[in-house]
């Protein structure tokens, strides 16, 4: 398989960047998208070029690094679908791909394709926890918690926080993300205690790290590789608005 890449190069955050065309043989359908990235960089490293720079870890979509705009959509089209997964039989023989970072004020671009997310872990900072001292690990059944409320924490528990959602929403909003970090915790008996304050506390840390306001035109959950959903928004927005009415 033979591609046009257009990939966006840029050396630092405080430089210019610009799309540069790369022309690539070689690609074997079977190949992850990640792989032929790989592929692409050893060309350049051969010609003594820099290679790209591109975040990448467990390539297994569960921990969110590869984070890229494939063609204009966040982790590519396909459904459900982190970029490591993502795999080149979904392109055509001679096909241009247009490789951009996620764009948000609130994630810079470091180098190329990589961008600083430590935004959501100062979201997570700021309330995604339960502060409760546990000591030894509990009986199994000491909190019985319904089959509902697990499957439902589970749910939410499965963002991975790529920010793909942030990239997708013309006013990079983060509320799918934060939405789902408040979510799973108000489902638990655990959670209970802090559950307004946390609400709050990340929604304001949420404003001030950069991030715009939700439309609620779901862009986010049609992107999301995990597919959360954007139901989540609307219990966030009213665990929100109690803990500012209630003063906590």
């Amino acid at each position: 398989m033979r591609l046009k890449l257009h990939v966006w190069r840029q050396k630092s955050a405080d430089s210019a960047g610009e799309m540069v065309v790369y022309d690539l043989d070689g690609v074997d359908a079977d190949m992850s998208f990640l792989e032929m990235l790989d592929v692409l960089n050893h060309q350049l490293v051969v010609e003594g070029n820099d290679p790209v720079a591109f975040d990448h870890d467990c390539r297994e979509g569960i921990c969110g690094m590869c984070s890229l705009v494939i063609n204009g959509r966040p982790h590519g089209n396909r459904d459900a679908t982190t970029t490591c997964q993502l795999h080149m039989r979904e392109f055509k023989d001679g096909q241009e791909i247009y490789i951009e970072p996620f764009r948000a004020k609130a994630f810079p671009v470091v180098r190329d394709l990589v961008v600083d997310r430590s935004s959501f872990d100062r979201v997570i900072q700021a309330g995604g926890y339960i502060s409760v001292n546990t000591g030894n690990a509990p009986d199994a059944n000491a909190n019985p918690i319904s089959k509902v409320s697990a499957d439902s924490a589970f749910d939410a528990a499965a963002c991975i926080g790529c920010g793909a959602c942030v990239a997708s929403c013309k006013n990079a909003s983060a509320m799918l993300f934060v939405s789902a970090k408040v979510g799973q915790l108000s489902r638990l008996p655990q959670g209970q205690p802090e559950r307004l304050a946390r609400a709050r506390a990340m929604v304001d840390q949420m404003d001030d790290e950069g991030f715009g306001a939700c439309t609620n035109q779901s862009e986010c959950e049609a992107v999301c590789p995990k597919e959360i959903s954007v139901s989540l928004i609307t219990e966030l927005n009213r665990e929100y608005t109690k803990a500012v009415l209630t003063g906590v």
